[in-house]
C-alpha cells in the first residue's frame, strides 16, 4: 500500500469517526433534553443552542477557507526528528501519542486561562450562560486557529503522523461533547477519577473565577490531580459575570473587549449617594 492509499484510508477513517462524533452530539442533545441535570430558562437555552451551532458552522467555513487543516500536512514534513519518530507506528506509539497530546491540550487550556492574550479569545467559550452539549461548539475562530498552530507544533516536536493526531483529536471531540452534556452520569464520582465528566467540567464553567480556573483536562482527569488543579464542587452560576453574548456577532466581537476595559467604563458611571 503506497502513501496515497494510506492517506486516503486515514481520511476515510477520520470522516467516519467525525460522523460518529456528530451522532454522539445528537444523542447527548436528546438525553439532556429528556433528563437535564440543571434547569435553564427556555429562552436562554434556545439562544445558547442557536449561537453555539452558528459558531460551529461559521468557524468551520472560515477555517476551511483559510485551509487551516492543511497546516497539519505541512507540519508532518518536519516531524521526522521528533521525540517519538524512532518508534514504529503501532499500539505503543498510539498510546504514548494520545497521553502526550492530552497533556499538551491540558497545558494549552491552562495557558488560555492564565495569559490575557489567549483568555480574550478563550473566554468566548465561557460566556455561555447555559451549560449544554452545544457549548462544546462555542469557540472564537481565532482561538481555534491558534490551537491548530499549537497542535502542528506538537506534530513536529513529538514526531508523529499528522493523521494520527487528527484521529486522536476527533476522539477527544467525543469527550468534549460528553463533558459539556447537561446530564447526571451514574457512578460519576468513580468515573471522574479516571476521565473528565460533566460534573467536573461544570465546575470549569462556574461564574466564579477561582472555580472556573480548574479542571482543565479534556479526557484524562489524572492531569488535574497531578498538577493540583482539580476541584470537586457544584457551581452556583454558569457563565461570566461581565460578559454577554446573545448572538454570533457579539460572540466574535467580545474577544476585543476585555473585562478590565468593561470595569474601567463602569467606573466612569457616577454612583448614587448612599442614604
Amino acid at each position: 500500500m503506497d502513501n496515497n492509499e494510506i492517506n486516503n484510508s486515514d481520511m476515510l477513517f477520520n470522516e467516519s469517526l467525525f460522523s460518529l462524533a456528530i451522532l454522539a452530539f445528537i444523542l447527548l442533545l436528546v438525553l439532556e433534553k429528556l433528563r437535564p441535570f440543571l434547569h435553564f430558562d427556555k429562552k436562554l437555552y434556545k439562544e445558547s443552542l442557536v449561537t453555539n451551532t452558528s459558531a460551529f458552522l461559521i468557524n468551520n467555513v472560515i477555517l476551511t477557507a483559510l485551509r487551516a487543516s492543511s497546516l497539519f500536512l505541512v507540519a508532518q514534513q518536519f516531524s521526522n526528528f521528533g521525540l517519538l519518530s524512532g518508534l514504529d507506528n503501532g499500539f505503543l506509539k498510539s498510546v504514548l501519542t494520545f497521553a502526550l497530546f492530552d497533556l499538551s491540550i491540558y497545558a494549552w487550556h491552562y495557558a488560555s486561562h492564565k495569559y490575557e492574550f489567549l483568555w480574550r479569545f478563550h473566554k468566548i467559550h465561557h460566556s455561555d450562560k447555559s451549560f449544554n452539549v452545544s457549548t462544546g461548539f462555542r469557540f472564537h475562530v481565532f482561538d481555534l486557529l491558534l490551537e491548530i498552530v499549537y497542535k502542528c507544533l506538537f506534530v513536529v516536536i513529538i514526531g508523529v503522523d499528522a493523521y494520527l493526531v487528527l484521529t486522536i483529536e476527533i476522539i477527544e471531540l467525543f469527550f468534549i461533547f460528553f463533558h459539556h452534556a447537561n446530564l447526571k452520569i451514574p457512578n460519576e464520582d468513580l468515573i471522574s477519577q479516571f476521565i473528565i465528566t460533566p460534573s467536573l467540567h461544570r465546575t470549569h464553567h462556574s461564574k466564579v473565577r477561582s472555580e472556573h480556573d480548574s479542571n482543565y483536562a479534556i479526557v484524562l482527569s489524572f492531569w488535574d490531580k497531578l498538577f493540583g488543579t482539580r476541584k470537586d464542587l457544584v457551581p452556583q452560576d454558569i457563565g461570566l459575570e461581565l460578559i454577554e453574548a446573545d448572538n454570533i456577532i457579539q460572540l466574535f466581537s467580545l474577544a476585543f473587549i476585555t473585562e478590565r476595559k468593561i470595569k474601567q467604563i463602569l467606573s466612569w458611571i457616577p454612583k448614587g449617594k448612599r442614604k
